[in-house]
């Protein structure tokens, strides 16, 4: 299992690796002076060049790419001032630092990785994105229980009425949510029971989960998650409905299910407890899968529906040019797609050995 686990490892970092480059040349090789969007338009040329000094961009290009891996790294090394003390703790660039070795007038630590600082307000980046992920990762997770559950449900009763009219309806149902692009289903979603039946549904076009309210402050408004996860879990509940459906097709054929008829249990016994648990493997194949995709995908979504999360944090940050949040956005989405499947790879080598080997 070790071998299996570092290889998944290396893999895995591999992956960030090339995409910390790609992040960081694409975003370098967009229009756009920095220090003036931190200063505006008005700003003296002595300012300007004062901001592109401290941000290192009046360096080569792969200068400022290593400073940048440098500050991502959560292993860097640095050199100390004149004084003896690590230029770092003077700076409070870096925070939760710890020295490990030192040699040459360089020092070595440990740190927290760091996703420099918005153009826009100044706040570092790791703080803007903390607020933002918990947003994200619910609308994933409650898009993902809700693709899940009626996926599922639907896949089981198709198969059980094979060529009926509601098997024929709902895969056709189900083609068409998998074709159907996300931001296009958002709008509709948002107009249809946002807008035009908004008085007998309660839902709003756009909302996060707490509103302001000038007289009564914040206020817990879970109904906003509704519409943007019903948008966000189409696509997942359609590709569960077709696996399930599939599977179920397959294994109500095998000769232990006709065993079971013939034993006389209960049709809805042989169903949940033999059929269901045996056809589910690639249905929890998928629904592992999708998570990752749900946090990526989310960023159209979130921006229809004004749900606060990193997607609509990435498209604002994008609009202003505030290309350290941008990039942030997105290593932090690619790590978590990364861990997740790493993550899904362990379990299925666990749960099948012959897995490890592949």
């Amino acid at each position: 299992m070790i071998p299996f686990l570092s290889r998944k490892l290396f893999y895995g970092l591999l992956v960030m690796a090339g995409i910390v480059c790609v992040v960081f040349f694409l975003f370098n090789m967009l229009p756009g002076d920095p220090a003036r969007m931190m200063l505006g338009q008005r700003a003296d040329v002595a300012s300007i060049e004062k901001i592109n000094h401290e941000l290192g961009r009046d360096q080569p290009i792969l200068v400022q790419f290593a400073l940048y891996v440098n500050d991502l790294s959560p292993v860097s090394l640095h050199s100390e001032n004149n004084t003896g003390s690590p230029w770092y703790l003077d700076s409070g660039k870096y925070k939760n630092v710890t020295r490990l070795f030192s040699f040459h007038g360089k020092v070595m630590v440990l740190k927290i990785p760091f996703l420099r600082r918005s153009y826009q307000t100044g706040r570092e980046v790791t703080g803007i994105i903390a607020d933002a992920l918990p947003g994200t990762a619910l609308l994933a997770v409650v898009s993902l229980l809700f693709a899940s559950f009626f996926g599922i449900a639907l896949g089981v009763v198709a198969a059980l009425k094979k060529h009926s009219a509601f098997d024929v309806t709902a895969t056709l149902a189900s083609v068409l949510g998998m074709a159907l692009p996300s931001f296009f289903a958002g709008i509709i979603i948002a107009w249809l029971f946002g807008y035009v039946l908004s008085d007998y549904t309660g839902l709003h076009m756009t909302g996060s989960l707490y509103s302001i309210d000038p007289f009564e402050g914040r206020i817990f408004t879970p109904a906003n998650l509704i519409l943007p996860a019903l948008t966000l879990g189409i696509r997942p509940l359609s590709v569960i409905f077709q696996l399930t459906r599939s599977s179920m097709y397959d294994v109500l054929s095998q000769d232990y299910i006709r065993t079971a008829k013939a034993k006389g249990l209960a049709k809805m016994s042989i169903v949940l407890k033999h059929a269901l648990r045996n056809a589910l493997n690639p249905v929890v194949t998928a629904v592992s899968g999708w998570f990752g995709s749900l946090l990526a995908g989310a960023v159209f979504i979130e921006y229809i529906f004004g749900w606060k999360g990193i997607g609509k944090v990435t498209v604002d940050s994008l609009e202003q040019y505030d290309f350290p949040v941008v990039m942030g956005a997105v290593l932090v989405v690619s790590l978590f797609f990364v861990v997740i499947n790493i993550v899904v790879d362990m379990v299925y080598g666990i749960l099948d050995p012959r897995v490890r080997v592949a």
